[in-house]
């Protein structure tokens, strides 16, 4: 018997499911080092973000064309902090286009593309937006719409799923020096985007 008031066996039976679905989720730190291996990306450092819905990834000299009667976008992608020298040219078909304000509150439409990210042994596909996040501290977010109901996230520790041996030299305490912005935050080259294929997000949000 419970104390207080009867809240009935299907309440009852529905707080025991959900409470162990959630023990069942593993865990994952405020920050991991995940796959994109659609991308032939091994490793590259992301920041779980609660408080973002979508995901990014830092990309620069994004340029839209079509193929096969298909939007496709070209980018290119440091996958390594405070390294410029490290570049991988990318290719990939573009969802839709959406609106995304920048930190300074500068408003752009970014391509979207799906690729599969893979954490802790397992693999699924993600809905990433190319922005430039050249002046953010990781090269890529993982929103809460690329890990609800797979993860749990312990925002008190990081790295649950390991570190790649390379991560765990010490930084050079100064950055490279000559490193530029090849392009402005928002700017795409090629194809006008058509009005149809922007989505507006609900809730402003800016990429941290």
């Amino acid at each position: 018997m419970y104390a207080g008031r009867d809240r009935g066996p299907s309440a009852d039976w529905s707080a025991f499911i959900t409470s162990r679905h959630k023990r069942e989720l593993p865990i994952i730190g405020w920050r991991e080092w995940v796959g994109l291996p659609d991308l032939g990306i091994e490793t590259i450092k992301a920041k779980v973000d609660t408080g973002a819905r979508s995901s990014s990834l830092h990309a620069f000299r994004v340029r839209v064309f079509e193929r096969d009667a298909e939007t496709w976008v070209r980018f290119d992608v440091q996958p390594i902090q405070r390294n410029s020298t490290k570049i991988t040219d990318l290719e990939a078909p573009v969802l839709e286009f959406r609106s995304v304000r920048s930190s300074s509150g500068r408003a752009s439409q970014r391509p979207v593309i799906v690729t599969s990210v893979s954490l802790l042994g397992l693999t699924w596909p993600v809905e990433l937006t190319l922005a430039n996040r050249d002046e953010m501290g990781f090269r890529m977010l993982l929103g809460r719409e690329a890990f609800r109901s797979r993860f749990l996230v312990d925002a008190g520790r990081s790295y649950y799923g390991g570190r790649p041996p390379s991560s765990r030299r010490k930084n050079a305490k100064k950055k490279p020096d000559g490193r530029r912005r090849v392009m402005a935050t928002g700017d795409v080259e090629g194809l006008e985007v058509p009005a149809s294929t922007v989505r507006r997000t609900p809730k402003k949000h800016s990429p941290r």
